[in-house]
Order: C-alpha cells, then sequence, then structure tokens
C-alpha cells in the first residue's frame, strides 16, 4: 500500500490523504459522538419531563401541608360502603376477575372470596385497602387452587374498615 501511495502525483497523494481524514473524522462521528449525543438528548427531555411533573405537583404539596388533600380524601374514604371500596380497587388491580364472591358482613365488613388468584397480587391489593382505606383482614383462609399454574390460591377473606 505503501508503494501504491508513493507511486501517486503529489495532488493524488494530498487527495488521499484529505479523504482519508475526512473519513476517519466520519467514523469517529458516526461510532463515538453521534450515540453520545443522542442518548444525552434523550436524558435532557426526561429531566424536562420530571421537572414538569414535579411544577404539576407543587400545589398538591401546599394542600398536604395545610391538610386540605388528606382530610378531604379521608372524608370521600371513609363515606364508601365496603362493597364499593372492594369493587373499585379489584377494577384497578384486575383482580375483579378472580372474585368468586362478595357479601356484605355487618356495617363495616365485608367476605370476598377468590378463585384461583395470584397470592402476590392479592398480598399487594390486600395492602393497599390497609394504606387507602383502612381495611385490614379479619380473618381469612387460603388453599391451594386446581389450576397447575404456582403462585395461584383460592382465598376467602373477611375484611373490616377501622373507624
Amino acid at each position: 500500500m505503501k508503494d501504491w501511495f508513493d507511486s501517486l502525483d503529489r495532488r493524488e497523494r494530498i487527495f488521499v490523504f484529505v479523504g482519508a481524514i475526512i473519513v476517519g473524522i466520519s467514523l469517529i462521528y458516526v461510532l463515538a459522538w453521534a450515540p453520545f449525543d443522542r442518548q444525552h438528548k434523550e436524558l435532557e427531555i426526561e429531566v424536562i419531563s420530571l421537572e414538569r411533573s414535579i411544577l404539576s405537583l407543587r400545589p398538591i404539596r401546599s394542600m398536604i401541608k395545610d391538610g386540605v388533600l388528606s382530610k378531604s380524601i379521608s372524608i370521600t374514604q371513609n363515606q364508601q360502603s365496603p362493597i364499593i371500596i372492594i369493587d373499585q380497587t379489584l377494577r384497578g388491580r384486575g383482580l375483579d376477575r378472580y372474585r368468586k364472591r362478595s357479601q356484605p358482613s355487618g356495617e363495616n365488613g365485608i367476605r370476598v372470596e377468590f378463585e384461583s388468584v395470584s397470592f402476590d397480587e392479592l398480598i399487594i391489593w390486600l395492602g393497599d385497602l390497609g394504606e387507602q382505606y383502612a381495611m385490614y383482614v379479619q380473618s381469612g383462609s387460603f388453599s391451594t387452587s386446581s389450576q397447575t399454574a404456582p403462585g395461584r390460591v383460592n382465598a376467602s377473606l373477611t375484611l373490616e374498615r377501622t373507624p
């Protein structure tokens, strides 16, 4: 290759040399700079989106400090009957299709039966009920599901809302 390069005229050598530099710079840009620049732009867009989210939450933060939001949430949640709370939260988690039966149990209670429900999802749902609605399991029973899928159970739970 060196012999070929030496056999070229002076103009041709300059032309080949400049072309090699342009190709080298292009390769550096395409293989090194462009991916970093693309990632930088994506991160910049994500930061802008998060900043907008934070700005939209500031009014809620002041409402929480003043106690306005927590009072309105607890009033709304305490006014709903257990059957409505259970129905809404099961639909929100996608567990309503596993509910076999639900019936009121006293003034602040409800008995819910599930068939072949994911144990993990059921426990997460129960945690949400406790945190958001002050509803806790008073009694319950679990049995393995007849389906062969692991992690599936049949459950019968009695839930009550604490005042």
